[in-house]
């Protein structure tokens, strides 16, 4: 059975102006603070995605709400190079540091980072084999208008490939794993990155009204995707969710 949000909760404000103030204020700390949090398994998660959802050579890759680039500096290692990727967001101070990361990996003529909107991408329907998003889609203000433009973009045979944080299932883990969550977790982050719009306890929050398991499956089918199929990761703590866009890739 899934576990829903309370429905007293306030709704999240997931207003483009708030989140990208939000980030764009924790851009300095963003990548130390993922791997701390989460114990460095970030890092696994996204090798996954790759392994899952494999690179193929010479057909375009795009990673929405890139970030720092993780994902797609993650691709263009899985693809050797061989593989041109478009790494999209629409906080720049976020880009900045995806550029400096790039460079570091001499990936910069290869990963191109753009100043964008995953609700209103500025590229062609039918452009890339792979569409991805990680820990990205639920800051997106409308998550189907989101979900709507990656499976435009994507070619017909195309993956779109959706990694984001779930809700262990379990008494005993999901009540540990919540109390770390919605407790911990906001304290952490603000010691480490003060920031004055509250972005680590937006984090649980946001997750916990984000549709997840069965939901975000029967979602992503509803907007065309075929073959959706869910990986839970690491007990449930994060989701990886595949789909195809109907079609064969030419």
């Amino acid at each position: 059975m899934n576990v829903v949000a309370d429905p007293v909760s306030p709704q999240v404000d997931k207003s483009g102006r708030r989140v990208r103030a939000m980030f764009a204020s924790i851009a300095g700390r963003y990548d130390l603070l993922n791997h701390l949090l989460s114990l460095n398994i970030d890092r696994s998660w996204r090798r996954f995605t790759t392994r899952t959802v494999p690179p193929i050579e010479g057909l375009p890759i795009l990673d929405c709400c890139t970030g720092t680039g993780d994902l797609a500096l993650e691709y263009d290692k899985a693809s050797k190079g061989k593989c041109p990727i478009v790494a999209t967001d629409f906080c720049r101070p976020m880009l900045v540091r995806g550029l400096s990361k790039a460079g570091k990996a001499k990936a910069s003529d290869r990963v191109i980072l753009v100043e964008a909107d995953t609700q209103a991408l500025p590229v062609s329907s039918d452009t890339f084999g792979i569409v991805t998003v990680a820990f990205g889609l639920r800051n997106v203000s409308d998550t189907v208008r989101g979900i709507d433009e990656m499976v435009r973009v994507a070619l017909p045979g195309g993956k779109v490939a959706i990694l984001e944080f779930s809700r262990p299932r379990g008494r005993l883990l999901g009540g540990f794993y919540l109390f770390f969550f919605k407790r911990i977790l906001p304290r952490l982050g603000q010691a480490i990155a003060p920031n004055r719009h509250d972005a680590y306890s937006y984090l649980p929050a946001s997750v916990m009204q984000f549709p997840d398991g069965k939901e975000m499956v029967d979602l992503l089918t509803s907007r065309g995707l075929g073959g959706v199929k869910a990986h839970p990761l690491t007990f449930g703590i994060a989701t990886l969710y595949v789909g195809t866009k109907p079609g064969s890739l030419r």
